[in-house]
């Protein structure tokens, strides 16, 4: 393997480095299949890196093992990473993937597609720093659905006019061609959206082989089930990387307010015509926000603006209440063992 081919570059070579440069191919739990110029190896991260590293090893990371090729010791500093906040109460970050330069945000137009989500992982893709791009799959059942892809295809660019908008259909093959010729040799893509909306398909096809587990959605609701169930990169016959990851049911933003306010570059750009500065679009008088903005697009974003703040507070809170536990059991034993003398 030549590390070039796997998205090796001067980012990654500037940083110190002492041991044999790999990138993660596959994770499951404590175990890793990584890429290197010595092939496949199956390793374990280090004891060190298991409790003192700010960084667990994860999908497209670049590690340096040691020189015996079974432990990983140190994941490099990241290039982009996708993460959102992990599924539960508690405020955790799940890292998805990292070093990821294209992240294809598949939805599918039968009963998947929602503009909503659409924005959701818009905001998901300008945090991580990846470039996005849409993807409509199953454009061969418009007619079965009465479907006017072109409009869909227009109310979507309206979303993230910079971002591409592809219409395609995994099923058959179509528009697939037009993927590869948005990255270079030696980039990484990544597949993210809902179960059922094709992405193991799309894989698969580009491949040219049934490398990934495909289930037909349910006929009531035209739902899927979870047929990927790990993330995994695979080296496409084009010379660049791809991603494929479990489809997800809940996408709660790990970002900050400014994250998503520059994904919604029309909120901004009407602003600048509101009556007040400080406008907050909601019921002011002479609000350009409000008078232009398509309503569920102005309830989205403002929802969207809701979860970093609270994803704050609830951080700020649960830290502050640990730093006083952690005061009160040093008070505790200073009471239980005071000085002498």
């Amino acid at each position: 393997m030549i590390l070039s081919e796997l998205g090796w570059d001067g980012f990654f070579q500037s940083q110190p480095r002492e041991g044999i440069p790999g990138r993660i191919a596959l994770s499951s739990r404590e175990c890793f299949l990584v890429w290197t110029e010595l092939g496949e190896l199956e390793v374990r991260p280090s004891g060190r890196l298991r409790h003192s590293s700010s960084r667990w090893p994860t999908v497209g990371d670049w590690v340096l093992l040691r020189e015996n090729g079974a432990v990983i010791d140190r994941v490099l500093k990241r290039k982009t990473v996708i993460t959102r906040k992990e599924p539960g109460k508690q405020p955790r970050e799940q890292v998805l993937a990292a070093n990821i330069d294209v992240l294809f945000i598949v939805s599918g137009l039968d009963r998947d597609y929602n503009p909503r989500r659409i924005e959701r992982y818009l905001v998901l893709a300008e945090d991580s720093g990846a470039r996005p791009v849409i993807l409509l799959n199953k454009v061969d059942l418009a007619s079965e659905l009465s479907l006017n892809v072109e409009d869909i295809a227009r109310e979507t660019q309206r979303l993230s006019p910079p971002s591409p908008v592809l219409l395609l259909s995994a099923a058959s093959g179509q528009g697939l061609e037009r993927l590869a010729r948005l990255l270079a040799q030696g980039e990484t893509g990544a597949l993210v959206g809902s179960s059922g909306v094709g992405k193991s398909t799309i894989m698969n096809r580009l491949l040219g082989e049934e490398r990934q587990n495909t289930c037909a959605v349910r006929a009531d609701d035209h739902r899927g089930r979870h047929t990927t169930t790990r993330r995994e990169l695979f080296a496409m016959p084009g010379g660049w990387l791809l991603i494929d990851m479990p489809g997800l049911r809940e996408i709660q933003l790990w970002a900050e307010e400014g994250t998503v306010c520059s994904s919604f570059g029309d909120v901004q750009q009407l602003a600048q015509f509101c009556r007040f500065r400080d406008c907050t679009h909601t019921t002011e008088p002479g609000c350009a926000v409000q008078s232009h903005l398509d309503p569920e697009r102005l309830s989205n974003y403002r929802k969207l603006q809701r979860e970093p703040a609270h994803l704050e507070r609830k951080s700020g809170g649960r830290l502050a209440h640990q730093e006083r536990q952690r005061w009160k059991a040093i008070e505790r034993s200073m009471r239980r063992h005071p000085k002498r003398g």
